[in-house]
């Protein structure tokens, strides 16, 4: 069996299904990212938050958000103030700080697929040209995109509060 040199670098193209069904996920370094960024948006205008304080108010252990703190840092989204009060907190309001940002810093470019990368550096695949199934991986990139953009810290927790107010409704059981 010959193998195409370009085509040798590319992972197969057998799709094994899974029991949970999920095939794009997003990893706990962006979940996290976001939970914590969310810890710090509930805390706005009130001072910064410890890291033990953030840990508690995300779920997120300590230790691994000292390491998702450093690149939120580099970017400009958190701020550190030293001393006995100190901590992080966020460099803008709520409001201006779109989900979309810290999954990027957390996650890099969205890319379902190597050849629909928002980084155009990242399209490697020696097939675009002429790929007839691009465009749903465009389509399934683009839906991301507007999802995580169109979104703030603010509407999260604005959405939150809404799900933690309204009053549960029981289900009667099925009748016999």
């Amino acid at each position: 069996m010959t193998v195409h040199p370009a085509k040798s670098r590319m992972a197969p193209a057998v799709v094994v299904p899974r029991r949970d069904g999920v095939k794009v996920k997003v990893s706990s370094r962006g979940e996290y990212g976001v939970r914590a960024m969310v810890a710090l948006a509930r805390q706005y205008g009130d001072g910064p938050m410890s890291i033990a304080a953030v840990s508690r108010a995300s779920a997120v252990p300590a230790a691994y958000l000292e390491q998702l703190i450093a690149p939120l840092r580099r970017a400009g989204l958190v701020e550190s103030k030293r001393g006995a009060q100190g901590g992080y907190q966020l460099t803008r309001p709520p409001e201006l700080v779109r989900v979309g940002e810290v999954y990027r810093v957390m996650e890099g470019p969205v890319a379902p697929m190597d050849c629909v990368s928002e980084d155009p550096a990242d399209q490697t695949c020696p097939l675009i040209e002429g790929c007839e199934t691009r465009p749903v991986w465009l389509k399934m990139r683009d839906a991301i995109v507007d999802s995580l953009d169109s979104m703030t810290l603010a509407d999260l927790i604005s959405q939150g509060n809404a799900r933690r107010q309204r009053p549960t409704v029981p289900v009667a059981p099925p009748p016999a």
